[in-house]
């Protein structure tokens, strides 16, 4: 990967970080979790279905395990600076069906553990975002949109404080309205990482197919901050020319 790119975007795709028939296999395993059938469009009643996977069994585990994105979180968050993860987690599976569900809001991810075991958003993210793509996602498959530079702009906003999702939202969305729109497409088995700060949000499905993209949290094993000298601290550095 290149870095600079990462520097300058706040993500980075990984092309075929794990074999496509890998991603294809833990999509069947998700057909047989939700009351769905990939062959029948007629079941196909919700906009939006979540799945999960929380052990990291099977193909999730190669998936979680990809070398390829070990060396990119190597390279981005530092050697020794993150914690590989069991699972995938939470597996939102969108589906082509109206009326759509309103949860398409630009926002940041909650990034920062209180005390009491809640998460909420702060300005020293203790994680980075890892999307696993596990269906055909194009242009018109609900991918994930992100506003390519706003880790910038987000940086500048935000603060040690935490804040809530609610607060959190309007505040990073105004502040990267200027910012071009890229969308999360790629084939199964790609992998995007992407910094704690980049704006992104979901998007209405215009397509054909139901569409299978995992989102997850990566800890990091210390916070960011504007002093942290891997590629996650350029979000408060200037760009190079």
């Amino acid at each position: 990967m290149h870095v600079d790119d990462f520097a300058e975007n706040g993500y980075v795709k990984i092309e075929a970080a794990a074999p496509r028939e890998v991603a294809e296999a833990a999509q069947r395993e998700l057909w047989t979790r939700i009351p769905m059938s990939p062959d029948q469009p007629e079941s196909w009643t919700e906009p939006v279905v979540w799945a999960a996977d929380l052990r990291g069994d099977g193909p999730f585990g190669v998936l979680t395990r990809s070398r390829k994105l070990a060396d990119t979180l190597d390279a981005i968050c530092g050697v020794g600076g993150w914690l590989p993860r069991g699972s995938l987690g939470n597996i939102p599976i969108r589906f082509p069906v109206r009326p759509v569900v309103d949860d398409r809001g630009w926002h940041v991810d909650l990034n920062t553990p209180l005390p009491d075991g809640t998460w909420a958003v702060s300005g020293r993210p203790h994680t980075v975002l890892l999307l696993t793509i596990l269906s055909e996602v194009g242009p018109d498959d609900a991918p994930t949109r992100m506003r390519a530079g706003s880790h910038r702009d987000v940086a500048a906003v935000l603060d040690e404080q935490s804040v809530d999702a609610f607060t959190c939202g309007p505040l990073v969305a105004d502040a990267s309205t200027h910012r071009e729109v890229v969308v999360a497409t790629g084939r199964p088995g790609d992998m995007y990482v992407v910094h704690p700060f980049t704006v992104h949000a979901a998007d209405e499905h215009r397509g054909h197919t139901p569409r299978f993209m995992a989102q997850a949290p990566v800890l990091l094993t210390e916070p960011l901050t504007p002093c942290t000298p891997s590629p996650l601290g350029s979000a408060w550095r200037p760009l190079r020319s």
